[in-house]
């Protein structure tokens, strides 16, 4: 990800001027990738986990607490820098990211993350929902009629597809597309996917929550594994690079020498996230895997890409909830590789 934001820096406003990020069939392309990568994000909240389910009630406590705090931080910093966008840093620190946080659990093996696990795909769900909400409160009442019918249309979709996931017709589909090499399944969910971002550009909303919805569908129905790799392949290999180097493109670091506030703030904003998530030691969280529920990616990243879609933010404002959000990776892979060693070690002895 921060290689292909750095191409884009470099082939677009802030470098070469090679690439126009307003350009529409760029355009176009990006908002495909946004759909994509928010969908795969989508696919990764872990809702057949019957371990997450036991941990629901601490993990709503504790997504609820980092919240409250997310709501004061984020008053105080669009109140210190001026920004008038308080309900978004709020959105945006109270955040964390199940496509960071779950591979990286997953990877390197670390034990007792029930609770970490359901706090974090409450906090992702929710935060992504609230995002367009947030950016852009005084469309707020249309904004969120045209949510509700992006999530009345997934949920529907879910019940239809549990039904002939029940009857058997899906596995003969699936069967029918591996034995002819038809990828069905491939062409129906991004025929979906793309059928409920137009809903979703139609009802004046961005494609945002169009993608998480029917990741959450796929999650929850069951993703086969020869799926997944052809999702991963389409949006990996081509449609998500193309998404963040258009982001670099479009974000101008220009903006950032003449307001070099914004580093600070996105300093601050990466600062706040970390710290609010701490309180969840209340709740019993090992203070280390706080830290590592703080790591954010999607809705960061979907917050500079709206911000810069609808051209909502102040200059350098999008670069900046860029910094905080690479802030909290750095700090979410050094507290997870600080907890695998002290298992190891407690293994050990």
């Amino acid at each position: 990800m921060v290689g292909e934001l750095l191409a884009g820096l470099l082939v677009g406003a802030s470098g070469l001027r090679l690439l126009d990020s307003s350009e529409p069939t760029f355009t176009v392309l990006a908002d495909v990738g946004f759909a994509l990568v928010m969908f795969v994000v989508g696919s990764h909240v872990p809702v057949r986990d019957m371990s997450v389910w036991r941990s629901l009630r601490r993990g709503i406590v504790g997504a609820a607490l980092v919240g409250v705090l997310a709501a004061f931080a984020g008053i105080g910093l669009a109140d210190l820098f001026a920004t008038g966008h308080g309900a978004l840093y709020a959105v945006v620190i109270a955040s964390s990211s199940a496509a960071l946080v779950l591979p990286i659990v997953g990877s390197l093996k670390l034990g007792n993350t029930a609770q970490l696990i359901t706090q974090v795909a409450i906090a992702d769900a929710v935060c992504i929902v609230a995002l367009p909400l947030a950016i852009d409160p005084a469309r707020g009442a249309t904004t969120a009629l045209g949510a509700c019918a992006v999530i009345a249309s997934a949920a529907f979709l879910f019940l239809a597809l549990r039904r002939l996931d029940r009857s058997g017709l899906r596995k003969r589909v699936h069967h029918l597309s591996e034995r002819r090499k038809f990828a069905l399944e491939m062409r129906l969910n991004l025929l979906v996917l793309f059928g409920l971002a137009a809903l979703a550009q139609f009802a004046h909303v961005s494609v945002l929550p169009a993608g998480f919805c029917l990741g959450l569908v796929v999650a929850a129905i069951g993703e086969p594994r020869r799926l997944a790799r052809q999702l991963f392949g389409i949006t990996e290999g081509f449609f998500r690079p193309l998404f963040f180097v258009w982001l670099g493109a479009s974000i101008s670091l220009s903006e950032l020498g003449r307001n070099p506030g914004m580093i600070l703030l996105g300093l601050c904003l990466g600062a706040a996230a970390i710290l609010s998530h701490l309180v969840a030691r209340i709740v019993g969280q090992p203070l280390l895997l706080a830290v590592v529920a703080s790591g954010q990616l999607g809705v960061p990243i979907a917050a500079a890409a709206l911000g810069t879609q609808l051209h909502l933010l102040q200059p350098g404002e999008d670069a900046a909830l860029l910094i905080g959000a690479l802030l909290t990776i750095a700090t979410t892979t050094v507290a997870a590789s600080v907890r695998a060693r002290r298992e190891c070690a407690a293994l050990a002895a």
